[in-house]
């Protein structure tokens, strides 16, 4: 959500900020919004103060035995609480009408973000490792089907497309990705380690940016509540209608679950394989703090997801995106992209975001010091460290060897149980 004071201070930065996300000018419709809501709550306020005085004439008249007055005043006082009721149901849809119009906009991007409309205006930041090139080398559902360790026959035919069933060592390989990961971020890097609800209401979809623009992309339960398309939302939720001592920020949180997403905005993107399934499994990161520390805490988080790749050395590299390619919460993202030898590019399997303060106007969520005389809102950042599905490809890719076996990165030696290879031993 936006700063309303804000914009009416300055429409003109906030329509250039969202045209450099490929959005056309919107402020001129939510500041004649704006005008309409507080003419109708001047109007009330004005009705409501000549109620409160005829109620004070009738009390006087009472007092002085004047019965006609009264019954006059009475009248006036009864015409009165109809005019109210009728401009109190109209205040409350023009409020409802802007904050609709306010809800559909995405945040603005930070002043050091790239301009560009999609991929192409992102910048490469930095490289680590060297991408291998293999001509034969196969993709991850050759391989995985190679083993016998991976049906997408079997998970359509219980459940449709884009979900597969893993098993025998493919299946500890992906659950030992996840604790791998879940540790270092706890364990190393001071995040703590929580078990959120999968299942949301709608208030806490919206306040993770998730709703209204996604649910088209998000799985409905009959009673009502989501299933998470991320443990974001779960987690950022946690500071929702709180207030947060300063002292305890910032507040990092970390938590593996599984994630579930309709696809429905990526038809006919990525149909083969792990690389974007209705249900996955992510390793969150979320981060609370001041709006002086957040820009600090964003670089953090990324070195802090780029860990992960660096001990399962895999090359990757870190981009940082452009402002029409970035998320609808984030100000400023870094996306990492690991090598994929099958497709012989780069593909993402992580993002971290700066949010500002726009999930914690959402979500009303604010910080306050002890010498501060207000609460104010704090500053929200995510990433993934990692997607574990997205993980597991890029490891059966990278580690092949021509027999179809793969080799198991020396960090995850300890959640194998000393198996050393996926598939047979030479």
């Amino acid at each position: 959500m936006h700063d309303l004071r804000a914009l009416r201070d300055d429409p003109a930065a906030f329509d250039r900020a969202w045209e450099s996300r490929g959005l056309s000018a919107h402020t001129p419709a939510i500041l004649a919004a704006d005008e309409r809501l507080r003419a109708i709550q001047t109007g009330l306020q004005t009705l409501q103060s000549m109620r409160n005085e005829l109620s004070r004439q009738i009390g006087q008249a009472k007092a002085a035995g004047r019965d006609a007055d009264v019954a006059d005043l009475t009248a006036r006082v009864d015409s009165q609480k109809s005019l109210i009721s009728q401009n109190s149901k109209e205040e409350a849809e023009r409020r409802d009408h802007l904050h609709t119009l306010l809800a559909a906009l995405p945040n603005l991007p930070a002043p050091d973000v790239p301009l560009g409309l999609d991929e192409h205006g992102n910048v490469e930041i930095r490289r680590w490792g060297e991408p291998v090139g293999r001509e034969a080398a196969k993709d991850h559902v050759d391989l995985g089907q190679g083993l016998g360790m991976m049906d997408f026959e079997a998970a359509a035919r219980m459940s449709g497309a884009r979900f597969v069933v893993l098993s025998g060592a493919l299946a500890r390989l992906q659950r030992a990705l996840g604790q791998f990961m879940l540790d270092l971020q706890t364990q190393e890097h001071g995040y703590t380690e929580v078990s959120p609800p999968l299942l949301v209401r709608d208030a806490a979809m919206f306040g993770a940016g998730q709703l209204p623009k996604f649910a088209e992309d998000s799985f409905r339960a009959t009673d009502g509540l989501w299933l998470i398309p991320t443990a974001e939302v779960s987690l950022a939720n946690l500071v929702r209608d709180q207030i947060t001592p300063a002292d305890r920020l910032p507040l990092r949180l970390a938590a593996l679950t599984p994630c579930f997403r309709s696809e429905a905005g990526a038809a006919g993107k990525d149909t083969r394989g792990m690389i974007r399934q209705h249900q996955f499994e992510k390793v969150e990161l979320v981060s609370v703090t001041t709006p002086e520390e957040s820009e600090a805490e964003h670089e953090r988080m990324t070195a802090c997801a780029e860990a992960v790749l660096k001990r399962l050395e895999l090359p990757f590299r870190t981009v940082l995106l452009c402002a029409g390619d970035m998320g609808f919460s984030a100000r400023k993202t870094y996306d990492l992209e690991v090598w994929l030898p099958s497709q012989n590019t780069w593909r993402e399997i992580s993002s971290c975001s700066h949010c500002g303060d726009f999930q914690a106007r959402r979500m009303d969520a604010r910080f306050k010091g002890p010498k501060d005389k207000t609460a104010r809102f704090v500053h929200t950042l995510n990433g993934s460290g990692l997607a574990v599905g997205r993980a597991l490809v890029a490891i059966m890719e990278n580690y092949q060897d021509e027999a179809g076996r793969i080799a198991i990165p020396q960090a995850l030696h300890p959640y194998m149980r000393g198996m050393t290879h996926v598939g047979a031993e030479a």
